[in-house]
Formats: structure tokens, sequence, C-alpha cells
């Protein structure tokens, strides 16, 4: 009896060492599983609501590490990046290159701000006009809109000259469309209306269902190409030069294929305070290799113009988009802790 129970607890004593030494081998090789417990986030994002959804990935998987992340305000893009230069907020998921790089050099720099990796790639925006109009009258490019004639096909407020749906003030897109009305000698005929994207958007769309012609500005991924399907619905128009602001001065923005929209394909980065981002490795890791696929940012943003657009709607979409890339996901999650060992 005695003998057979020394055997039984030897037996248990080495089990229970394997397992000891399972556990260290586990542990050593997933570091520490909450990398960022008692940390606090402070995410920001723009008053674009259809950002919630890339914003949303990033802070789930912020939590999963543990991260302590506080409510995302809304700030428009210009404070946003000072913001987290400054270290008031720790980052954005919607900072757009080369559209944003007067912003990001105006609030330091590499020097305070770190844009590692590429989160989405292939954004493309420019201008488009309906597709009958256009066949109609054979409209190809904006500069055709010099003609005061082709210009009032697009009046809306009985002025004679083409409305043009532009740009939110401050989102960085208005200032290259007013710099290319003047490039293109555009003024006379046309003018950029500037308000709230989501209010000048929706009338447009009203006045493309009610057959009239129509002239905008647009960019994907953005719900708006869902609904007006370029090729389809609309047409995008080519400018008759490339001519960009600020620091994007001397860009050339013709397109791959030969065609050019006066943008050139902008890739979006996770924005961090650099100093954070380094004091705090996994999230800094995370920030880095996260992805999104464009098309997936389409199709959830089309879900959100369809009505499916409340808090609880796009917690939803998030976390029915990481059940589907589970892997993916997990592996970011992996790769982060192995960076702050």
């Amino acid at each position: 009896m005695s003998h057979s129970f020394s055997h039984l607890r030897r037996a248990l004593l080495a089990v229970g060492l394997a397992s000891l030494g399972l556990m260290a081998s586990a542990q050593n090789t997933a570091g520490n599983p909450m990398p960022g417990k008692g940390v606090k986030v402070f995410p920001l994002k723009s008053s674009i609501a259809e950002e919630n959804f890339q914003t949303q990935v990033v802070v789930k998987a912020l939590q999963q590490l543990g991260y302590d992340v506080q409510p995302v305000q809304e700030v428009e893009y210009p404070t946003a990046h000072l913001a987290i230069a400054n270290g008031d907020a720790t980052f954005m998921a919607n900072h757009w290159v080369p559209l944003h790089e007067d912003f990001y050099k105006n609030a330091g720099g590499d020097g305070k701000l770190t844009r590692q990796g590429t989160f989405a790639e292939g954004a493309i925006q420019g201008y488009l006009i309906d597709k009958k109009t256009a066949d109609q009258y054979g409209i190809t490019r904006i500069s055709q809109l010099k003609d005061p004639k082709l210009a009032a096909l697009f009046d809306a407020n009985g002025d004679g000259k083409a409305d043009l749906t532009g740009c939110t003030p401050g989102w960085g897109c208005e200032a290259a469309i007013e710099h290319q009305l003047d490039a293109f000698g555009l003024r006379a005929t046309v003018t950029h209306q500037q308000g709230t994207y989501s209010a000048l958007i929706a009338d447009t769309i009203s006045r493309y269902q009610a057959g009239k012609p129509v002239l905008y500005y647009t960019w994907t991924p953005f719900w708006v190409s869902a609904q007006l399907k370029p090729g389809t619905d609309v047409m995008w128009l080519e400018v008759p030069f490339s001519a960009t602001p600020g620091a994007q001065g001397s860009e050339d923005t013709q397109l791959p294929n030969g065609r050019n929209y006066g943008f050139v394909p902008n890739t979006q980065h996770i924005l961090a305070n650099k100093q954070w981002a380094l004091q705090n490795p996994a999230a800094g890791k995370l920030f880095e290799i996260m992805q999104l696929p464009i098309n997936d940012i389409n199709a959830q943003n089309n879900r959100m113009f369809l009505g499916e657009n409340k808090p609880a709607d796009i917690e939803r979409h998030v976390a029915g988009w990481i059940e589907a890339h589970q892997k993916t996901f997990d592996g970011w999650l992996d790769q982060a802790r192995a960076a702050a060992r």
C-alpha cells in the first residue's frame, strides 16, 4: 500500500511538474496576455460616422490586450492631429496619406507622431457626374465645365453656375477642391458647395433620383459609391492636369490605369502619439500590423447608409467582422503580445 501510494505520489508530482513546465513555456510564447493592463487609451475620430467601424475594430483589439479604452471623442482632422501629437489623445484610425500630409507636418510630423504600416489601401477620390448627362453631352473631363452652357446643366440653385457638392471645411479635401477650381479656371462657372457633407450628398442623391444632373466630389471607401455606382449610375471626371495644394504640390495624380481624377490614391493609417507608442510596444505593434480590406469598409458603410447606423448595429458589424476573420485578428494579438516581451 505504502509502495503504491508513494509511486502514485511520484507520478502525480511528475505530471504536476510537467504541466508547470508546459504552463511556463506557454506563458513564454504568449508573453503577458494583458500587456495593456491599467493603461488608458484616448481614441479620436472625425465627424464622419462611417469611421466608427475601423475605429472600433482597433478598440476591440486594444481591449483584448487589456488596455482601458476611453469613449471615442469626435474632433475634425486638424485638431485630432494636434491633440495626438501633444499627448492629449492616443490615436485615430483614419489618417490619410497624402491628403492629411499638411496636418501631419503642422502637428510635428515624425518627431511627435507615428503612422507605421498601412491600415487600408486603394482609397480613391475625385469628381463625378451622372452617366446620363455624361453620355448625352460627351462630358468626360471637369475642365469642360468652363463652358457656361455645360456648367448650367448642373445648376441646382438658379444662379446659372454648376453646383459642385464639395467637402466639409477642415477635412483637407476642401483645400484640394479650392486649389483645383483656380488651377483649372473654373471659378466663373462652378460653385463649390461646402457644408455638412452628409446633408449635401443626401440632397445630391435626391436630385439624381429625380432624374436631374448631378456633380459631386466623393471618396472611397464610403457608402456613396454603393448608392451611385461609378460606371453604371455615374462617371468619374478626369482633370486636365495634376494640381495639388500645399505639401503635395508637385505630385502626379495620374493613376496606374492612365486616368487622372485629380487625387492620388490614398492609404489610410492608424496615427498615434509616438512617445506613447514607444512606451506601449504591444499597442504600437498592433497599430502597425492591423489591416482592413477596402471592400469590407465599403460594404459596412453601405449597411449604415441603409439604416443599420445605431451604435448597436456598428457593434454587431465589428463583432461579425472579427468573427469572420478570427484567425487574422488573433494573429495580430499574438504579435502585439510578443512585441511587449
